[in-house]
């Protein structure tokens, strides 16, 4: 299955689309690859394009007393952006990191807007992720600011159980907010 079969599936989960409008999306996204450790995004810049992420890991962080905190993973399957920055076009606070070698097909900002009014399903797409992506967003804020270090670490369990290991420990320990030898004591308490 080539990247745009992958595209073409997710976005036939939320709606139907003819063959015209598979045509379109193929035209509209272009293939894009990140080695390991390379950005999609850096903070200060402003988010051009969105990403569907057909192959690979990345992780996006902010830097925070001078110490990278991880937001969140996202996997092949999803769309990527700082989607603030996106809309907005002001630089982002955010950055999106490759943790593993990543093929995506990405759409530039005026490409985006261009299918929006071409295609039938394209908004209704478009709402359907941007919704998502909120929800996602909201229970990560709501994480930090409701959950301890070791509910927090539960938390990645149950929503990113498929991805430990994937995921450096470190990594892990700057998602739940902890230095990674208190990872492993929260690791081992709820191991007992």
């Amino acid at each position: 299955m080539d990247s745009y079969d992958i595209l073409l599936n997710s976005l036939k989960q939320i709606t139907e689309l003819d063959s015209e409008e598979e045509t379109m999306f193929r035209k509209a996204f272009k293939p894009y690859s990140l080695k390991k450790n390379e950005f999609f995004l850096q903070s200060t810049e402003v988010n051009h394009r969105l990403g569907f992420l057909c192959k690979g890991l990345v992780r996006y962080f902010v830097f925070k007393n001078e110490e990278e905190s991880t937001l969140e993973f996202t996997k092949e399957g999803e769309f990527i952006a700082d989607y603030g920055s996106f809309i907005s076009k002001e630089p982002s606070l955010q950055n999106i990191q490759a943790l593993e070698d990543c093929q995506l097909l990405v759409i530039e900002y005026e490409e985006l807007q261009k299918l929006y009014k071409i295609s039938r399903n394209a908004n209704l797409l478009g709402r359907v992720i941007i919704e998502h992506r909120f929800i996602i967003m909201v229970d990560q804020l709501l994480t930090v600011h409701r959950y301890n270090p070791e509910d927090r670490y539960r938390y990645f369990l149950n929503h990113y159980k498929d991805l430990t290991q994937r995921i450096p420990q470190y990594l892990i320990a700057s998602f739940v907010g902890v230095k990674p030898q208190s990872l492993s004591r929260i690791r081992k308490r709820i191991v007992q």
